[in-house]
């Protein structure tokens, strides 16, 4: 079995024994439900309930503001509490609507769907437009924006990214065990928007059993292929994804549109599939709740605005207190210091580790091993960039390619020096990417 990659990368501990053969749990919230009306990129949508309205699961309760923006539909049945101020997970306060759950979750009656074969190119954007599904990997860009290119008839690559590389998560590998058939119709979807492209699952050959399933299920499906790619983290970034397999290099300045290729997320697709085939806007997404401090870390299918509390809850609670709680993987993950906060369209993990041994370390002067650089899959030189950044020279940071950083932490996961490089380098691209949009 052929293994494709890209050049760089690592190997951490994956982490992932802890929940991948636990079979996905759902989870009906209990207490209220917060509804943060930012969960993409874009322009914040606009309330369409008020307090003290009773509003029913499935029903739009803020709609989109702008060509990039989504709406927010409840998935809970209750009334309106409030429209405030509520704090997430980056630590920002962000207008909010807040439902009191009444526990009957009494759903909306959802109108009919036309079938498949008659709908156009058009119908699916909107339907996908209308059930506010965002990039579900983590960026939170507007699904029907990607599905949208300038020029369609250039795309002849749909890629779905099932390689999952981050430690600790196994959302993705569940989600393809255990429900395949709606990743692949949703791919099928996708696929009708564009005529010359060819579907490709792209799975780490750390999954032998999913790679299996996905391809007696595609057997007899022509324009569909599933690809092994070799086991190596960070092989789920977008631009090395398409690299591994297409052979097509894009840098930071470019789309993967630019290259012939739309990239999405398992549950992405999964979203894209029950949006158009059934109707069902955005309620739901799969979270992995993992970490040695958990009692029993596994998947839960998760109504999007549950609290974090809950979710530690269903996973058993604490087995021991722990030092670090990390809101996605330890990669690329972000520390956070508070768990009253609502699970959105981009939570993908809840990672709570018993020691935080990366502020345990003490960083030293670099001493020019050139680890960072064997490593880094953005193929720069990630110690003297770093410096650059921590001396605020712009000018060097942009002459070294520091914007072909992809944010990923394997320079600081092998520094001997514990520095830290990429946290050093992505505050720099931040400042930079600021300066461009103004």
């Amino acid at each position: 079995m052929a293994k494709l990659t890209f050049v760089g990368g690592i190997h951490p501990y994956d982490g992932k024994d802890l929940s991948k053969d636990k079979p996905i749990k759902e989870v009906l919230p209990k207490g209220d439900l917060v509804y943060p009306l930012s969960q993409h990129i874009g322009a914040p949508a606009t309330p369409i309930v008020k307090k003290g309205d009773r509003v029913l699961t499935g029903q739009k309760i803020a709609e989109a503001t702008g060509f990039v923006s989504a709406p927010v539909y409840a998935t809970v049945s209750g009334t309106v509490k409030a429209i405030e101020e509520r704090r997430v997970v980056t630590g920002d306060n962000v207008m909010s609507i807040v439902v009191e759950n009444d526990g009957l979750y009494e759903e909306v009656e959802y109108g009919p769907v036309k079938p498949f074969e008659e709908m156009t190119k058009e119908d699916i954007i909107e339907a996908v437009k209308e059930a506010g599904i965002v990039g579900m990997g983590g960026a939170g860009f507007p699904t029907f924006i990607k599905l949208s290119p300038k020029e369609p008839e250039k795309i002849e690559y749909v890629i779905v990214n099932c390689a999952e590389c981050e430690p600790y998560l196994t959302s993705d590998y569940r989600r393809m065990i255990e429900e395949p058939e709606k990743l692949i119709g949703g791919l099928k979807v996708s696929l009708k928007l564009f005529d010359k492209a060819r579907g490709i699952l792209a799975v780490e050959d750390n999954k032998p059993d999913c790679i299996e399933l996905l391809k007696k299920l595609t057997k007899d499906e022509p324009k569909i292929s599933v690809k092994a790619l070799k086991t190596k983290y960070p092989q789920g970034s977008e631009r090395h994804l398409i690299y591994a397999v297409t052979g097509r290099a894009i840098n930071s300045a470019m789309l993967p549109a630019d290259a012939g290729c739309v990239v999405n997320n398992v549950d992405t697709e999964v979203a894209i599939y029950r949006a158009v085939m059934e109707g069902r806007p955005l309620m739901e997404r799969i979270v992995t709740v993992t970490g040695d401090a958990i009692a029993d870390p596994r998947n839960f299918k998760v109504r999007i605005g549950t609290n974090y509390h809950e979710l530690i809850e269903e996973a058993g609670g604490f087995k021991t207190e722990p030092e670090k709680i990390i809101s996605g993987g330890p990669m690329m993950g972000f520390g956070i210091f508070d768990l009253d906060v609502p699970t959105t369209k981009t939570a993908s993990a809840l990672l709570c580790l018993s020691k935080d041994d990366v502020s345990a370390m003490k960083p030293t002067a670099c001493i020019n091993c050139g680890r960072c650089v064997e490593v880094c899959p953005g193929r720069i030189v990630p110690s003297k960039v770093a410096s650059a950044a921590e001396h605020y020279d712009e000018e060097t940071f942009i002459k070294l390619n520091g914007m072909e950083c992809c944010e990923c932490g394997c320079c600081s996961f092998v520094c001997p020096a514990k520095r830290t490089l990429t946290q050093s380098i992505k505050s720099m691209r931040k400042m930079q990417l600021a300066k461009k949009k103004k």
